[in-house]
């Protein structure tokens, strides 16, 4: 579970400070979510970029669509720092500190887009109730999440190396990177939470760790510092987190090749109408 509070905070600081490593993790997924948000976007658009990170999606879009108007928003201070550093030149975009699922004022938004920045929240419901509340008549929404950790190498396989033994099954629902895993109980929840016409597409994917000459061990910094993985290892008694590294380490190489760590990977990528 990573909470609300942790990415203002501590896990913030970490993504911000490993935004070039986590947006190559997430390219191939990117071109993909990019296709589903250009198709959903009408001219002149006003767009929310939910949980914007370090701003990859606001300022892929800003650039390529200098019609439309982009706010990203993100509860992580060292995130939006980064976001902003990185957004000199485009006038169509800002960033700001904030929680996009709070209660809103007027209806202000043609479009709200987030990769990956919805699976944190505390009450699902609430959330996406206001985010509906911040969407203009026939506004849409798109955003992908994680599909189930069995589906994602780079997870699965690395939790169960570092625990020594399968991750454990979700029971209910708490915060974190598979929380909306499950389409049916995504489905339903956009449904209470006033949200139309929700479709999810698979979105397929590689999830690339490493690179260069010493792949393996830029993969197994990538993994130290993020993913489910890096909370275990974070978690645990000083003296067991060497031989934790060195069987995700073991793991690692396997997908090692050509100068490349790359792992199977899959998310949805969800629209809905307001």
């Amino acid at each position: 579970m990573t909470s609300g509070a942790e990415w203002a905070a501590r896990v913030g600081q970490i993504w911000a400070d490993e935004w070039r490593r986590t947006d190559r993790t997430f390219a191939s997924l990117q071109r993909q979510l990019e296709r589903a948000i250009d198709a959903a976007a009408p001219p002149g658009a006003a767009v929310l970029d939910i949980g914007c990170g370090a701003g990859t999606t606001s300022l892929s879009l800003a650039a390529r669509r200098p019609d439309l108007t982009i706010s990203g928003i993100d509860i992580s201070p060292q995130l939006i720092a980064t976001a902003t550093q990185r957004s000199t030149g485009l006038t169509n975009l800002r960033f700001a500190v904030g929680d996009a699922s709070a209660p809103a004022g007027a209806r202000s938004y043609d479009l709200l887009i987030s990769r990956h920045g919805v699976m944190f929240f505390d009450d699902p419901q609430q959330a996406f109730a206001h985010l509906r509340a911040r969407a203009r008549e026939d506004g849409r929404l798109v955003f992908s999440c994680m599909r189930a950790i069995e589906h994602n190498a780079w997870a699965n396989d690395l939790v169960s190396a570092v625990i020594g033994g399968p991750p454990p099954k979700r029971v209910g629902y708490a915060p974190g990177p598979f929380s909306l895993a499950d389409p049916v109980f995504t489905a339903d929840l956009l449904r209470a939470a006033g949200w139309t016409n929700a479709e999810a597409t698979i979105a397929d994917y590689e999830y690339v760790a490493g690179e260069g000459d010493e792949a393996v061990e830029d993969a197994v910094h990538t993994f130290r510092m993020i993913g489910p993985a890096a909370s275990l290892i974070a978690a645990a008694d000083e003296n067991q987190r060497p031989e934790m590294i060195e069987r995700l380490r073991s793991v690692v190489g396997r997908y090692h090749e050509a100068e490349r760590v790359a792992f199977p990977a899959s998310a949805w990528i969800w629209t809905a109408s307001a």
